[in-house]
């Protein structure tokens, strides 16, 4: 089975980067759930929480807004104007 490639970045820095199983993040039209396969997307981040899920099981939670959130090739982006790591 193919796994995302993740990074999410704020403005200043790399907030979190690594291979996942899926990703759920707010938009502005709503909450989107991403699992390896996914089309490509391009979204427009709400504030909220991003919840992603490790290869091994593992939650890592951060909170992200002004930003967006992009999907292509089982790879996401998340560049936020606003993010941090909030639970690993």
């Amino acid at each position: 089975m193919a796994n995302l490639q993740v990074t999410v970045v704020s403005a200043t820095a790399e907030i979190w980067s690594g291979e996942a199983t899926m990703v759920v993040a707010r938009t502005t039209e709503g909450e989107i759930g991403i699992l390896a396969g996914h089309e490509p997307t391009l979204g427009v981040l709400a504030a909220g929480e991003v919840r992603i899920t490790t290869l091994d099981g593992a939650k890592v939670t951060a909170k992200a807004e002004d930003g967006f959130l992009s999907v292509d090739n089982n790879q996401v982006t998340i560049v936020a104007g606003l993010a941090e790591v909030i639970s690993a």
